[in-house]
């Protein structure tokens, strides 16, 4: 009787509803970057899939009628298509970014008849791609490599011989990128505008001078000049902010800078007429966190206004309507994202309403597109909805014009998402949202995976999350808070931590934690934390300050701000924030870096980590894991090669370990295990 027991409890599960398991980030699939051609029947798209056999990320263009009704693949194959472009000629082209020939090139595709053309053959990926106004040319943006700033001469290698590689010699500040100058892609160089005719040809340079610009290539009206943001300015690489709007001539005439704003300018586009241009960007107060504000001025600089003022909210990515009266933008809000109509004489609008988000989501944003007729092509995800693609006419019916993961999604229970507000140590009002198990049961208690975001200034919200759905299949409920610090709030509710990071929002955390507790569902023997870079750092700041968590796993975290400052791609961030030089007040870098507290911890740890880093350098995850080891703390350092910060690099496989890390550790010390055998039980 026992025996057909347990073969019943065998079977049972295998009834059951499937979840989302770690093994589905290989079905994954995520639309993006969608173009609508001029005329708005079309509308392009790129589909990342992930290929479990080559260990990889493809991504593909599929096209999609603006009915939905006809929908097919234009390029098939094993290898990374991006930034669709659409001539301006009704979208009798479309120029494209692909890696079908090896390296980064750009493509041109005849829509009548199918026909390509590669008509580039860079050396590095061009980026930032636009039409000129006639259809002629095309404006891109590649990296071109600095010229040394010391060198030496060496002996003549003798015939034949084999000699070990040059070493590399900085001179810059900035003279590395997190995923951009990782190791084999040195020198970091400078990024460039540069035009190529339509019928190919050798590009040609436009702007010169050690200077990075940005943008995308705003081409005036009659197709003579280009503006961009550019930090063109002696003391760039030593200046945190800097960027202005600046007018490049394509006859080979002096550059115009138009603002001189002190702060940062970016993003500039040209409206229709040619009469303005906007961009956004803010004023340096000195703070860590500034509003991006939506600016508009005349074509030549003059004029200068800030549009919705209204907004203490971030405003992004503006795109212009085509009678030049108005733009269109995204506006981020208490963890949603919506498209706003923002008009040159007015107060802005939300054009779409409810619980979801619009072009971006946590650490990630995209452009939206609009035809000339005012069809908009936009992705879209909310709580229950993984992101697709949708289009709506301005004032019209939104339409739902892909189903990118619908076959995964059938059929599979889901965990329910649910908004959480309590009132923080102070009486400051927060916000969160709680992932339950699927088949949840409020009369049981379960462990709990309270997960952090990072920046510190961004916002988790309201779309579908993967990761965290696979927390909660696994029977987890998981907590993801918006602390102070984080954007979406307003500009004074994300710099309460500038100068004290970590400091009150930990404090945050925790009273958020206690008010899910107090929900009655939650074992507090079964805490959980986790997040990743600033995620990482509240995670292993925790840690010093409490023991109430079974487990925690640190991924990519700052835990020495003084090496950090030194060792980072952003090490001047760093000196914002903490509002001085490490040489001159290095007791304010000690007062909040985890490592120097990490006598007081007790929380068996994980330290996961890429090991290509440059925003949080794998040093800061050794020096976290040596402190605890040596202090005989339950630990583990997770390296996680050939992968940049947030490892989000080009190994679905490596996606896959990381979640299993963080689950395999966080079942071990609350053995929680819903299926498979635990990853550290020997440990």
């Amino acid at each position: 009787m026992r025996s057909l027991r347990l073969l019943f409890l065998t079977i049972a599960p295998l009834c059951a509803a499937a979840t989302f398991t770690s093994e589905t980030i290989f079905d994954w699939r995520t639309p993006s970057t969608p173009q609508i051609s001029p005329d708005g029947r079309r509308v392009v798209y790129t589909l990342e899939t992930a290929d479990r056999f080559a260990d990889a990320f493809y991504s593909n263009l599929w096209m999609v009628s603006i009915d939905g009704k006809d929908h097919r693949p234009l390029t098939s194959g094993k290898w990374k298509d991006s930034l669709p472009r659409w001539s301006p000629d009704g979208g009798e082209k479309l120029a494209y970014v692909s890696t079908r020939a090896g390296k980064p090139q750009i493509f041109v595709r005849w829509m009548d008849t199918g026909a390509e053309a590669k008509i580039t053959d860079l050396e590095n990926a061009p980026s930032s791609l636009s039409w000129s106004p006639d259809g002629g040319t095309l404006a891109f943006l590649t990296r071109v490599a600095a010229k040394p700033g010391w060198q030496i001469t060496m002996p003549k290698a003798p015939e034949g011989a084999t000699w070990a590689e040059a070493p590399v010699v900085e001179t810059r500040l900035k003279w590395r990128a997190d995923g951009i100058g990782g190791i084999g892609q040195r020198p970091l160089g400078f990024s460039h505008l540069f035009v190529v005719p339509v019928t190919g040809g050798a590009p040609r340079q436009i702007t010169e001078g050690d200077f990075d610009h940005g943008g995308e290539p705003g081409w005036m009206p009659d197709g003579k000049s280009i503006v961009l943001h550019a930090a063109r300015r002696a003391d760039a690489d030593t200046t945190l902010y800097g960027e202005d709007i600046w007018r490049f001539p394509l006859d080979g005439g002096k550059p115009a800078q138009l603002t001189k704003v002190d702060g940062t300018e970016t993003n500039p586009v040209v409206s229709p007429d040619g009469r303005y241009i906007a961009f956004t960007g803010f004023a340096d107060k000195g703070f860590s966190s500034h509003n991006t504000n939506l600016y508009v001025m005349n074509a030549d600089g003059s004029g200068l206004r800030q549009l919705a003022r209204e907004l203490d909210r971030n405003v992004l990515a503006p795109r212009w309507e085509e009678g030049s009266r108005g733009l269109l933008a995204i506006v981020e809000d208490s963890g949603r994202s919506h498209l706003y109509r923002v008009p040159l004489d007015g107060p802005a609008a939300a054009l779409t309403k409810g619980n979801g988000r619009y072009a971006t989501a946590y650490a990630a944003s995209e452009s939206f597109s609009v035809s000339k007729a005012g069809q908009v092509a936009v992705s879209y995800s909310s709580p229950n909805e993984p992101k697709d693609i949708v289009t709506f006419a301005i004032g019209g019916a939104i339409k739902r014009l892909t189903a990118a993961n619908g076959g995964l999604m059938a059929g599979r229970s889901i965990g329910k998402v649910e908004e959480i507000r309590w009132k923080s140590f102070d009486g400051q009002a927060m916000q969160g949202w709680l992932i339950y198990p699927p088949g949840f049961d409020a009369s049981k208690k379960y462990p709990l995976i309270l997960d952090i975001h990072g920046g510190p200034h961004a916002m988790y919200g309201v779309e579908f999350n993967h990761q965290m759905q696979i927390f909660a299949g696994r029977g987890f409920v998981v907590f993801y808070p918006n602390p102070r610090g984080s954007t979406g709030y307003g500009e004074e509710f994300g710099n309460v931590i500038h100068g004290n990071y970590p400091g009150d929002d930990y404090k945050d955390l925790m009273t958020g934690v206690d008010a899910v507790i107090a929900k009655g569902f939650i074992d507090p023997k079964k805490l959980c934390v986790t997040g990743g870079s600033g995620g990482g750092l509240l995670t292993a700041w925790t840690v010093t300050q409490t023991g109430r968590f079974a487990a925690a796993v640190s991924q990519y975290p700052v835990t020495n701000w003084i090496t950090q400052t030194g060792s980072s791609d952003i090490g001047l961030l760093m000196m914002r924030w903490m509002k001085a030089a490490p040489w001159e007040n290095p007791q304010q870098y000690i007062a909040r870096s985890p490592v120097f507290f990490a006598h007081k911890v007790t929380t068996p740890t994980m330290v996961l980590t890429g090991e290509e880093d440059w925003r949080t350098p794998i040093g800061q995850s050794e020096e976290f894991y040596f402190a605890l080891k040596a202090r005989k703390i339950d630990s583990v350092l997770v390296r996680v090669p050939k992968e940049p910060h947030g490892i989000r690099g080009a190994f679905p496989s490596h996606r896959v370990a990381k979640v299993e890390h963080i689950l395999g550790w966080m079942e071990k010390y609350t053995k929680s295990l819903v299926s498979g055998k635990l990853l550290y039980e020997k440990l």
